[in-house]
């Protein structure tokens, strides 16, 4: 019975994340499913915060599109809910749109959830999934510490009682610091007691729920002694029951108000979720399928805005947190939604006496996970220049708002292999020890040998850097120790060549033939030999004068035992 529920839903292309199971593994994932859930709850209360959502819609999100991921997506780990960043790319746009948690605001939050869905449907048609390659991991690194620095600074207000809201999170912090004569003692001591203890025992006991501890004995605590009465702000009453089902309505002029919103999640979503998925997938070495993951993230997003929800996205945190609680397939993410349905219809009206400063506390822990020190650091001794970069993403987020901060990491991401591009390592062979040619960077100066160069470009030739190519051979050629005979290009790295480069190579190839100069072409691959061939430079250079080797290359310029000289080289 389970192998031909097997093939009938691998036919259509659901369950992939469950499927196979063993009954000792439905076993294993169940248990797991409710430590999951007993540690995700009082996040998800927190994303709805972020997002400036009444709190029970947070548990909305770990329902029906938990449900939807599981059936329709790919990955056996990825947990499809309520996430920080997203949460804070749509927030910092609705918040100017409509007054947060009202019916106005639910509404473009679950429209900006159903355009999100639409872009994870188009990019799963016509298979987008590589998208996620555009958006590096030191720029999403940085991205994340910004995102994090930003929603610390937003809990600041409720962690201290400091009443207000600015828009920007510079204004915020400029606000409780001018307003610290307001602080609200009992709040803030609340608050420095469950992070101080949600940090001590993620150092010390990771497994343990404290989370949850924290919200049951704010709970307790705040309808005992009545937090309220004391100025310590609560949640106020909580809709019970299961969620509304209902298109979310908006005027036109919203829907194009709320596009580049959906996109900014939709370009997050695609990166962080495939991250999550390759890491958790390498690491129990199962294939990666991240375009199915698209469509179940589409049909998630989908179940989010008609279920009075928000965007919900691939969250390597909790993913992260799934794997620590056990879970091996998406069977624990269905016990994780039936426990949720148990909370709706029973404990949701306790959910009122939750104190916010609990919340904010939780949430501020949340954000502190997303600055990765250790990565930064890393990143800082690898390479500066990616630590600089990953830096001025994180600036970027917190000074001019997460929707526009994403752009600025993609851009940053495309800049960074655009400038390796267009200004490659360049290289020459030159004279090393017992007459062995080494490869060193192209410098004015040198020279393979007596009448010979030859050099290497480390990138495809483009419009872009062709003239960095042609300057850069006539530098060599002008400052040669003794007349160039022999131009021999390398051209191992190059494996496209387009119209203007062509041409480009093209005029230098006359011209150094002019000069009486033999330009060889080596290591020619299929891809570069078929544009040489259609723009015209292999009538220029001749047939003779290309190959597929450095050492038929080499042997043609009149070099003997040419092995001997570039053995060190290749």
């Amino acid at each position: 019975m389970a192998d031909f529920l097997g093939r009938i839903t691998a036919r259509i292309g659901m369950l992939k994340g469950v499927l196979p199971l063993s009954r000792a593994g439905a076993a294993r994932d169940a248990l797991a499913g409710v430590q999951l859930a007993s540690m995700d709850i009082p996040q998800v209360l927190g994303y709805a915060r972020i997002a400036g959502m009444p709190a029970v819609t947070g548990l909305y999100t770990v329902f029906l599109p938990l449900v939807a991921f599981a059936l329709f997506g790919a990955s056996r780990h990825l947990i499809v809910a309520a996430d920080s960043a997203t949460a804070t790319i749509f927030a910092s746009r609705l918040s100017t749109m409509a007054p947060a948690s009202s019916a106005e605001y639910a509404a473009l939050a679950g429209m900006v959830a159903l355009l999100t869905a639409a872009l994870l449907l188009i990019a799963r048609i016509f298979k987008l999934g590589f998208l996620a390659d555009f958006l590096s991991r030191t720029v999403l690194v940085g991205f994340l510490a910004g995102v994090g620095v930003q929603v610390g600074i937003a809990m600041l207000g409720d962690m201290t009682g400091v009443p207000g809201h600015a828009a920007s999170s510079v204004a915020q912090l400029a606000l409780v610091v001018r307003e610290l004569a307001q602080i609200n003692l009992p709040t803030l001591g609340i608050s420095l007691l469950v992070v101080t203890s949600i940090l001590l025992c993620k150092r010390f006991a990771p497994r343990a729920p404290v989370p949850l501890v924290a919200v049951v004995a704010g709970i307790a605590a705040s309808d005992i002694y009545g937090f309220a009465a004391h100025g310590i702000a609560v949640l106020g009453p909580v809709a019970g029951g299961l969620p509304p089902l209902r298109m979310p309505s908006v005027t036109w002029q919203q829907l194009l108000d709320l596009l580049p919103v959906a996109a900014s999640c939709f370009v997050m979503i695609v990166a962080q979720s495939a991250a999550a998925s390759r890491v958790f997938a390498e690491k129990y070495h199962e294939s990666v399928d991240t375009n199915a993951d698209l469509l179940g993230i589409a049909v998630a997003n989908a179940a989010a805005a008609f279920s009075g929800a928000f965007v919900v996205n691939g969250s390597p945190t909790q993913t992260a947190m799934a794997d620590r609680a056990g879970t091996r397939s998406q069977f624990a993410q269905l016990i994780f939604a039936v426990v949720v349905v148990v909370v709706l219809l029973f404990f949701s009206r306790f959910l009122q006496y939750l104190p916010h400063c609990i919340l904010a506390g939780i949430v501020f822990t949340i954000a502190i996970g997303l600055i990765n020190l250790q990565t930064l650091f890393a990143i800082r001794r690898e390479s500066p220049g990616e630590f600089t970069l990953a830096v001025f993403t994180a600036a970027a987020v917190v000074l001019i708002g997460v929707e526009h901060g994403i752009l600025v990491a993609v851009a940053l991401s495309l800049l960074r292999h655009v400038r390796h591009s267009y200004r490659p390592h360049t290289m020459i062979l030159a004279p090393g020890e017992d007459g062995v040619w080494v490869p060193v960077p192209a410098a004015p100066g040198i020279q393979t040998a007596p009448g010979l160069m030859v050099y290497r470009f480390g990138a495809d030739l483009f419009y872009a850097n062709d003239h960095f190519f042609v300057d850069d051979i006539r530098r060599l050629v002008d400052r040669a120790p003794s007349p160039v005979r022999w131009f021999v290009v390398d051209a191992s790295a190059i494996t496209d060549l387009d119209y203007s480069a062509a041409r480009s190579v093209g005029e230098l190839c006359e011209t150094l033939k002019r000069e009486g100069i033999e330009v060889i072409f080596a290591r020619v691959n299929r891809y570069l030999r078929s544009d040489m061939d259609r723009h015209g430079i292999t009538a220029i250079v001749e047939e003779r004068c290309i190959f597929s080797t450095l050492h038929e290359a080499l042997t043609t310029a009149g070099v003997e035992k040419p092995d001997q000289h570039v053995k060190a080289a290749t």
